[in-house]
């Protein structure tokens, strides 16, 4: 059965964005770049709300994105994709398709068809509808080193507490530190 996995960059007091949903302050490197196109061979299809489909669909189709990376720009480009939206039903981008409800059925059913694993980038409302349907498999958090002071949380529309176990960590030179949890 594939899984869905949250992968996010967070900063130490547990923001995936900033108070205006800037990423300005992803800790990325070489070393992150290497993980990142590890973790993009393990899975074929990405899961976003509308926020965050626009911002990587305003970045990664482009020249400058292709000429920064290559690599990524490719796999992000050619991967599925399926956008939660209520107000979008035209999506530019390729290889996407536009959801109007998350519908647990639907995503059960999509975790049992053949592939690789499906990844959940930002998205903080789906992040937190997903996982209170209990659908997530893994949340992989990489921790940056900065306090942002305010921001977006991953979880702001949970409201009782999800037990996690720590199945990783990986650790980086730049400072970042990668946790890998299962829902219990």
């Amino acid at each position: 059965m594939r899984k869905i996995i949250v992968q996010e960059m967070i900063s130490v007091d547990g923001f995936f964005a900033g108070e205006n949903g800037e990423i300005d302050w992803h800790n990325v490197d070489a070393e992150f770049n290497k993980y990142a196109i590890e973790f993009l061979n393990t899975i074929d299809s990405l899961l976003f709300g509308r926020i965050t489909y626009e911002l990587m669909a305003s970045y990664w189709p482009t020249e400058a994105a292709l000429n920064d990376d290559q690599i990524v720009a490719s796999k992000m480009n050619n991967l599925s994709k399926i956008v939660f939206s209520k107000t979008r039903n035209i999506l530019e981008w390729n290889n996407s398709k536009v959801f109007s409800e998350i519908n647990a059925e639907e995503i059960k059913k999509l975790k049992q068809t053949e592939g690789k694993d499906i990844a959940i980038f930002g998205s903080g409302t789906i992040v937190s509808e997903l996982t209170k349907l209990r659908l997530i498999d893994e949340y992989r958090l990489i921790v940056n080193p900065i306090v942002l002071g305010k921001g977006k949380s991953l979880f702001s529309y949970i409201e009782k507490r999800y037990k996690l176990q720590l199945v990783k960590v990986e650790k980086f030179k730049s400072g970042n530190v990668s946790l890998h949890y299962s829902l219990l």
